[in-house]
């Protein structure tokens, strides 16, 4: 085991961002109905569409652009303005978030251990890219979450990620959408 954790946090950022969450939210989504990936509990939350548009700008600002050296053109008040109305379908904006992901995967792979000590500024905020990192992986946990609550609103009994035969938690989600909508 290296002495080194830089390797392993990358190894993980990778695979959170590239993999496991991005399966868990195309299983969740997929349950989803069009006509309901627009659906808000109230004025003030924010739909699966919203959630998808977000995604996919964050990790776009905070890791592609402010990380990468890309251009920044992110519309963050659009991302949770848009409704239905919009004309993106749930195959687009899962496209969109899959291609982020493979975008930040890419920067990620540029990274080493000395690098994740640099400075960034991102949003307005002083910041390192290790804590740029971070912070995508810990915000994209947390709107997954909120993912796999909406679908689970809508139609219940439809996701699940893990099979727990005999008290063990395996991974369905790595199989595909087909595996893990039950």
């Amino acid at each position: 085991m290296s002495a080194d954790p830089a390797p392993t946090f990358l190894e993980c950022s990778r695979y959170y961002l590239g993999t496991e969450y991005p399966a868990k939210i195309r299983a969740a989504v997929l349950t989803i109905t069009e006509d309901r990936l627009w659906w808000r509990p109230n004025d003030s939350a924010n739909s699966a569409g919203n959630l998808l548009l977000h995604l996919a700008g964050n990790v776009r600002q905070w890791i592609v652009s402010g990380v990468g050296g890309a251009p920044d053109a992110r519309q963050r008040d659009a991302e949770f303005a848009a409704t239905a109305s919009s004309g993106l379908t749930r195959d687009q904006l899962l496209a969109d978030l899959d291609r982020a992901c493979s975008e930040a995967v890419a920067v990620l792979d540029n990274l080493d251990a000395h690098s994740l000590t640099e400075p960034r500024t991102i949003q307005g905020r002083e910041t390192t890219v290790l804590a740029a990192v971070y912070h995508v992986v810990e915000h994209f946990s947390g709107h997954v979450g909120q993912l796999i609550l909406i679908a689970k609103w809508l139609t219940p009994a439809s996701v699940r990620f893990y099979d727990d035969t005999d008290g063990l938690a395996r991974p369905l989600f790595l199989g595909g959408a087909s595996e893990t909508a039950t």
